[in-house]
């Protein structure tokens, strides 16, 4: 069962320090903002934009291209370098067709859709009946931060949630929704999931009526055709995950790599759902890449495996430094066919709290399906047990696409410095940052360009780095800020003459003179990789 007891923050986070004021304050317009920022600094651009674009389909640009395969690599090393039961595959996007019959992804991967008759738009069903909850979940939050400033250091925020009577008619409201919405979702009960909307007296965000169709189950896969004949026997899929991959491979992973239960098989790699209602920039796209793990287990093991897992995959978010009150976990209200338990990490992106990633206990549906419809036996012989059994397999699968906007929408800031002067800076965690170091000669001459090429040279085997000669030294800064560099190096006269450089670090802004000699320690100390590794 679902449930809203994390705190909804309605305000940006602040994620920066200082006595710097933030000038970013209107939710609603910093996802247009954060767009915008993305194209004009190269992260992110509408793909096929000059024929106009394509719905739902983007392209990463220069930055964007680095800053997703470094949260991919972070995301790799985590798994494959920290633990020696782990091992990653690359499998094809295209699978034999069968495949996805025995995933009960022909039969089961739905969506239940429904339209409002004035305004043509299109919704997810269980979505809005979800977000309806967590406006009833907001006023819980509400009453619970009035308490707290009322009582201090007194509050008892649980006795406060058990008996203050308007927190519990909100709680009464959100458990009444999601009783019936478990049931008609288990059911597959369309006629009572858009009954259930009508009393709830959910409108359409656009034309403000409750004038709705009735639900309807719209398969997300896409279709194409397998060589130069067309027919039902050529059809084949794009992957609408990259899981199944994993699990077709598991006795070829176990056997040539020597592993033993419990283990894990990685991968990464593009997903296809033909989704209805795109939207949101790349939160929800028809193209996407997924980050998934499939750990094999011992039946009867997997719920220690499944909390295990969402204890180390939230330890792999917190050490990014984001925001902790931006995350929280949201049990699933309705399981998957394939699962005994579920839960989502939630990020609180600009449109709020949405999925993030997902931890699964899928019990040994995957494996025992493939080998009912392959009929090829794909058991394990745990010699310390002298048994063969199926496998239960613990799943966890981040988008990387959801990632990165997660990163992009934290660490953007907008900020007014003392004496009036506006900066936009991206404060990305200085790992994944796309540029590490820009080293910048103070002047086009006097051989400050060529000392300032020589000191890349000694940085570039270990960091992304850039020259830029272009503009005042303060618009240099300005432009690394935006991209989110955390270290400048400024070469200048004292530099032919001792050196030394200046170097400014992206946050605090705060700049010191130190050795050419030096600079690849205090560089790495921060935006090497490890630095993050060693946390989890």
């Amino acid at each position: 069962m679902k449930t809203y007891s994390s705190i909804f923050a309605p305000r940006a986070a602040k994620v920066f320090q200082g006595d710097r004021e933030p000038i970013m304050s209107n939710q609603e317009d910093r996802l247009k903002t954060l767009i915008g920022h993305a194209k004009e600094y190269g992260f992110v651009f509408p793909s096929s934009e000059i024929y106009d674009g394509l719905s739902a389909t983007y392209d990463y640009g220069p930055y964007g291209a680095e800053l997703k395969n470094n949260i991919r690599q972070y995301w790799w090393a985590a798994m494959t370098k920290l633990n020696e039961n782990i091992v990653g595959i690359d499998a094809a996007i295209f699978m034999h067709p069968t495949t996805w019959k025995a995933s009960g992804h022909v039969d089961a991967f739905n969506d239940p859709l429904i339209d409002n008759k004035d305004s043509k738009k299109r919704y997810r069903a269980d979505v809005l009946l979800e977000e309806h909850m967590a406006k009833y979940a907001d006023k819980i939050e509400k009453e619970v931060e009035k308490g707290r400033k009322k009582f201090g250091e007194a509050f008892d925020e649980a006795q406060f949630r058990a008996t203050n009577p308007n927190v519990k008619r909100s709680q009464e409201r959100i458990d009444a929704v999601e009783g019936r919405m478990k049931a008609a979702l288990e059911a597959n009960d369309l006629e009572a999931v858009r009954q259930l909307i009508i009393d709830e007296e959910i409108k359409c965000p656009v034309s403000g009526t409750a004038n709705w169709t009735e639900v309807r189950q719209f398969n997300l896969m896409f279709a194409t055709e397998l060589g130069s004949v067309s027919g039902e026997s050529s059809t084949i899929y794009l992957r609408p995950e990259t899981a199944q991959g994993i699990f077709v491979n598991f006795l070829n992973v176990q056997k040539s790599a020597r592993m033993k239960i419990p283990f894990g098989i990685a991968q990464t790699g593009k997903a296809f759902r033909n989704e209805i209602v795109a939207r949101q920039f790349i939160f929800r796209m028809r193209e996407f890449e997924q980050m998934e793990m499939q750990f094999f287990v011992k039946p009867g093991t997997e719920m220690d495996w499944y909390n295990r897992w969402k204890d180390q995959r939230m330890k792999w978010h917190r050490a990014l430094g984001l925001p902790v009150e931006s995350y929280r976990f949201h049990d699933h209200i309705k399981l998957a066919h394939y699962a005994n338990a579920a839960c989502d990490i939630e990020f609180r992106f600009p449109m709020g709290f949405k999925e993030l990633e997902g931890i699964h206990s899928r019990t040994d549906f995957d494996l025992a399906n493939h080998e009912k419809h392959s009929g090829r036996k794909l058991t394990y012989f745990d010699p310390e047990a002298n048994e063969s059994y199926v496998p239960y397999v613990v799943e966890t699968s981040i988008g990387l696409d959801r990632m990165f906007l997660a990163i992009l929408s934290a660490a953007y800031d907008e900020e007014k410095l003392e004496g009036g002067e506006e900066r936009v800076v991206l404060r990305i965690p200085a790992p994944l940052a796309p540029v590490k170091v820009a080293v910048m000669p103070l002047v086009k001459k006097d051989g400050l360009p060529e000392k300032a090429r020589a000191i890349i040279d000694g940085l570039k085997l270990s960091h992304n780095c850039q020259y830029d000669e272009k503009d005042s030294i303060g618009k240099r800064y300005r432009r690394q800020d935006a991209i989110g560099t955390p270290y400048c190096i400024t070469v200048d006269y004292d530099t032919m003459k001792d050196d030394t450089v200046t170097i400014r670090e992206r946050d605090s802004m705060q700049q010191e003179r130190v050795a050419i000699a030096d600079l690849d320690r205090i560089v790495s100390d921060k935006v090497d990789l490890r630095s993050l590794l060693k946390q989890l």
